[in-house]
């Protein structure tokens, strides 16, 4: 834990480094390429190779797609509780989407001329769903979900599967309510370029989306340009706003709801204008973070990710916000809605003392596929709307045209198109034929 304080002479530099973080690593890309390279050349032979390499499962490709039997057999051992989670999860997350759903429009702005734009939901894409040290449940609605609601015909989940090739039956169930169309048990590097360059076995997808750790996130950027992708994300964050009629309790809880993601890589950070408050998170830091499963990735970003910002003013915070843009930001401080109201880098925000981050990874409604490592600044959080192509739509009538024929004659000839000029030019000569 470290506390950067204004009163201290290093306090910007600090800053500064705190608000630099790495999404990928320069020292894993190379073996990132690598294996990426082989699934493209060798297809289902290389990711059965690493399929034992990195999850211990020897799986032949028949075997790379979750049957239907597997579905049915997993949707009976979930618990009622649990399906009820998950189909209020997918209710909700659907019903935020619904309201995103773009339109096609059209108007004339110009006497002859209509334009517009048309949107249409991609075929086929891929939704990548952790499972290493946890089944992240969630994500299969948080992606599945969205991509079913945006009207995407083909929904491609990969997962990484126990040693015994086996996927978490809640994690089974949440896929299938969700949406996804096929279900392979693949994970990582591989499972990335299977998705993107497609094997005998796995057809290729048109956008890859979903979170990962940081080989996941490499392979994502790497193979960007031969299929789309939603962002480049690193490990979990959050970001606390708080002042001294917070409770430390809470804000601890909410610091170390990201601290057990597993990476180890994990940021948590206070921002206060209260010392006395610091001490006090702290102490529950220490106290909670003792009363946990996942104790070492815990210990580790308690170690080296939990930073404590004290600032002069509460309204000074707004700005270290933005220039940090944090994955997670809960503003929790009186007058929440007015610090809120000024930022304009973040993943999600959070008002209020009763909204504490968790809602928004399980049930809330938007997406939990959030921007990290500052990349919030010129990405934003998974929605409907990435799911769709956006296509123009331009439609000129012949006096329209000649209207506009001289401009179009003007630019071709600065930029030395001429066949861009004749394409314009020559329905002017037709039209002064008299010709139709």
């Amino acid at each position: 834990m470290k506390t950067i304080s204004f009163k201290d002479t290093g306090f910007r530099k600090e800053l500064e480094n705190l608000f630099t973080r790495q999404v990928c690593p320069k020292d894993i890309e190379g073996s990132v390429r690598e294996i990426i390279e082989d699934v493209r050349l060798n297809g289902d032979r290389a990711v059965s190779k690493y399929l034992l390499k990195f999850d211990s499962a020897n799986i032949k490709p028949a075997r790379f797609p979750v049957s239907d039997c597997e579905i049915r057999k997993a949707v009976g051992e979930v618990s009622s509780a649990t399906k009820k989670a998950i189909d209020t999860a997918i209710r909700n997350v659907t019903a935020f989407s619904r309201k995103r759903i773009p339109k096609n429009w059209k108007f004339s702005p110009r006497p002859g001329v209509v334009l517009g734009e048309k949107f249409s939901p991609l075929n086929r894409i891929g939704a990548y769903i952790p499972g290493g040290t946890a089944p992240l449940i969630s994500t299969s609605v948080h992606t599945v979900a969205i991509a079913k609601c945006a009207g995407v015909r083909e929904i491609v989940a990969v997962t990484p599967p126990n040693k015994n090739g086996e996927v978490h039956p809640a994690l089974l169930y949440a896929l299938s309510k969700s949406g996804a169309t096929e279900i392979y048990r693949l994970g990582g590097v591989y499972a990335i370029a299977a998705l993107a360059y497609g094997t005998k076995t796995i057809q290729k997808v048109d956008k890859i989306v979903g979170p990962g750790n940081a080989y996941v996130t490499t392979a994502k950027k790497i193979v960007y340009g031969d299929v789309a992708i939603d962002m480049v994300a690193g490990p979990s964050e959050i970001m606390v706003i708080a002042d001294k009629t917070c409770r430390p309790d809470f804000i601890a809880a909410d610091m170390l709801s990201q601290a057990e993601h597993g990476s180890g890589l994990e940021q948590a950070v206070l921002v206060t204008d209260s010392a006395q408050l610091i001490e006090e998170v702290k102490k529950q830091l220490g106290l909670q973070s003792a009363l946990l499963k996942r104790s070492a990735p815990v210990a580790k970003v308690l170690a080296n990710g939990v930073f404590f910002i004290l600032v002069k003013n509460i309204a000074d915070s707004a700005e270290i916000a933005n220039r940090y843009a944090p994955e997670h930001l809960e503003v929790m401080c009186s007058k929440a809605e007015n610090i809120a109201s000024k930022i304009n880098a973040a993943g999600a925000i959070f008002i209020g003392q009763w909204t504490p981050e968790p809602v928004g990874d399980f049930v809330a409604g938007p997406s939990h596929v959030l921007p990290t490592a500052g990349t919030a600044k010129y990405f934003s959080g998974l929605t409907v709307e990435q799911f769709f192509r956006r296509t123009s739509i331009l439609q000129y009538d012949r006096k329209s045209l000649l209207k506009e024929l001289p401009h179009i004659a003007k630019f071709a000839e600065i930029e030395g198109l001429d066949a861009h000029g004749r394409s314009a030019s020559i329905r002017g000569k037709l039209s002064v034929a008299g010709l139709p």
